[in-house]
């Protein structure tokens, strides 16, 4: 009986944390399943419905909380291709900021960097350039564990710009919504048995 129980427990907490995959095939049909998506799918985007992810164990929490971890990157580089593949290995969690505009490059510089990639930040201190010893030694000195212990199922943010777009001001779309309002009203056509006057 406390077998069956167990099974039961285990195929329960197995569907509780399904995977949902979105993925378009070679016509453009947008397919949701289960499973991965083919080889030749393109815009596959992956959701996860049902529990929540597991929390970070204590000893990786705390760090991450006290000394949070930044790693700049852009495409095409080599060492941040590197460094990413080294954190991840580590089992250190961090947010990816990619560099690819002029804006990207000014919010680097005002992050400690002179330009060079990657640039890796645990908390206040920061490094220039992928050098595997010097980085296990910050994230030591900061606390992260030595060994990965991040719980199965972790999944690392996904990469966003280093300066992301600015919403535009209250005020400017309040502007565009009133503009978008009078455009609407002037488009409207009176009723075909109306007087040549009549408004609403």
């Amino acid at each position: 009986m406390k077998l069956k129980l167990v099974l039961l427990l285990l195929c329960a907490a197995g569907a509780a944390q399904a995977q949902m995959y979105k993925w378009k095939d070679a016509k453009g049909v947008t397919h949701y399943t289960d499973t991965p998506p083919p080889s030749g799918a393109t815009a596959a985007a992956m959701k996860s419905y049902g529990a929540p992810l597991p929390s970070l164990p204590y000893e990786l929490a705390e760090p991450a909380k006290a000394r949070p971890v930044t790693l700049y990157t852009t495409a095409a580089c080599a060492a941040c291709d590197e460094a990413r593949a080294m954190l991840r290995a580590r089992g250190i969690p961090f947010a990816e900021k990619t560099v690819n505009s002029n804006d990207d490059h000014a919010a680097l510089k005002r992050a400690g960097s002179n330009g060079q990639l990657p640039l890796l930040l645990v908390g206040r201190s920061k490094t220039v350039g992928f050098e595997q010893v010097a980085w296990d030694t910050m994230l030591t000195d900061a606390g992260y564990p030595l060994t990965r212990i991040l719980p199965a199922g972790y999944q690392w943010p996904a990469p966003s710009p280093a300066a992301p777009p600015a919403k535009p001001a209250a005020d400017e779309q309040a502007l565009a919504r009133a503009a978008a309002e009078e455009a609407a009203r002037s488009q409207r056509k009176p009723p075909v048995n109306a007087p040549p006057d009549f408004q609403f």
